[in-house]
């Protein structure tokens, strides 16, 4: 658990869950994945965003373990468009000092995709301006089963045991292991729920629900979002003196 109550700067660490898409399109007679397109450009100006914003790591929600559940049309049109991205943006994430890395279960994905998610994270392995992070067929309660199946694991092999179990252990097999907890969980469209995302690693952050449609989430409204921020006071469960 981090450590100082009152932090008074922005979010080092923000996630996204990117919510609206097929709404912005629909509104506009267009088919979803008109608004899933849209909101992948959008993508790009909130990545350009972060280094003058301060924020460190940025986290997305792109696709998860629910998701599949959506047509097969819709499916299909989002693994191709999240091929497209990796072969669009790879050079210029590079160029900007963005290092990427994707959480979630690739076992479902297909093998073209795992490919070029596996060569983009070595691509950009070197960079440190902003480290982009996407959940593709994430969810929490899978990412905890999974890390708690690799834990179990360890003991059976007697490499740990169950004396050696705690959250820190814990937290070591989840998908996030390398990063910060978020500081900050932003969800656009309206909804306030948080759709079963970073369940472990946002026990403590801040959460901000707003009404905008991702494709209109623009670098002005997440500037005003992180201000918001830097007049919250986090106490972690403590009490302030």
């Amino acid at each position: 658990m981090p450590k100082d109550v009152t932090p008074k700067t922005g979010p080092a660490h923000v996630a996204i869950i990117m919510d609206g898409n097929g709404r912005w399109a629909q509104q506009r007679g267009r088919p979803r994945l008109f608004g899933h397109h849209a909101g992948a450009r959008r993508v790009r100006e909130i990545v350009a965003a972060c280094p003058d914003l301060g924020v460190k790591y940025l986290t997305i929600f792109a696709f998860s373990t629910e998701n599949w559940k959506r047509t097969q049309t819709e499916v299909a049109g989002l693994m191709s468009l999240f091929r497209k991205y990796i072969e669009r943006e790879a050079q210029a994430l590079l160029a900007n000092g963005v290092r990427v890395r994707f959480i979630g279960d690739r076992i479902r994905l297909d093998d073209k995709l795992v490919a070029m998610m596996d060569n983009l994270e070595l691509l950009t392995a070197d960079n440190d301006t902003v480290h982009l992070t996407i959940a593709l067929n994430y969810g929490g309660r899978d990412e905890v089963t999974r890390a708690a199946k690799r834990l179990a694991y360890e003991i059976e092999t007697g490499r740990l045991t169950h004396n050696d179990v705690d959250a820190e252990t814990l937290s070591r097999f989840l998908d996030t292991h390398v990063l910060p907890d978020p500081d900050l969980v932003i969800r656009t469209s309206g909804e306030a729920r948080i759709s079963n995302f970073l369940l472990w690693q946002s026990a403590y952050s801040e959460y901000e629900f707003i009404d905008t449609l991702w494709p209109d989430f623009t670098k002005a409204e997440f500037a005003r979002v992180l201000s918001g921020y830097g007049k919250r006071e986090r106490r972690f469960g403590a009490v302030l003196a």
